[in-house]
């Protein structure tokens, strides 16, 4: 029996090897959507830093675009390595810093409270997800 013949007869104990590794590629799958997440994530960043003041787009907008680049670096680092527990962990403080770099230009009024929430829920569910990859290595 193939591997789709289990999955689609639901007899995945018949066949527990081929089972398991569908199961792995499924959740690698998961795991990169937070690669698709963060890449979203990054392109309304951009797009609010491009309206930030010009004083600022050197400064704050500079060190939030450099939050969001480490973040998204650790976490394609992550997928490609074996130990993971570490870089992940190191991506969850950049998410931390980039969240508070996003409050701080919108308590400052850089950018409107409709964005700021945008960029507020996509933060929230990148660290939803990255939160589940950090627990699922901890196993």
């Amino acid at each position: 029996m193939t591997l789709a013949t289990c999955v689609l007869l639901g007899r995945a104990i018949a066949c527990p090897i081929f089972y398991k590794i569908f199961l792995e590629g499924l959740r690698r799958i998961n795991k990169l959507s937070i690669i698709t997440k963060t890449n979203d994530l990054l392109d309304e960043l951009y797009d609010a830093i491009a309206q930030y003041p010009k004083s600022e787009k050197f400064a704050l907008g500079a060190d939030t675009k450099q939050a969001g680049l480490n973040f998204y670096r650790l976490i394609i680092t992550a997928a490609k390595k074996y130990y993971k527990k570490t870089t992940l962990k190191d991506a969850d403080v950049e998410l931390f810093v980039l969240k508070n770099f996003i409050r701080m230009a919108h308590s400052r009024k850089y950018m409107n409270t409709k964005r700021y929430e945008r960029l507020s829920r996509a933060v929230e569910e990148v660290g939803r997800m990255l939160g589940g990859w950090i627990q699922s290595t901890d196993k």
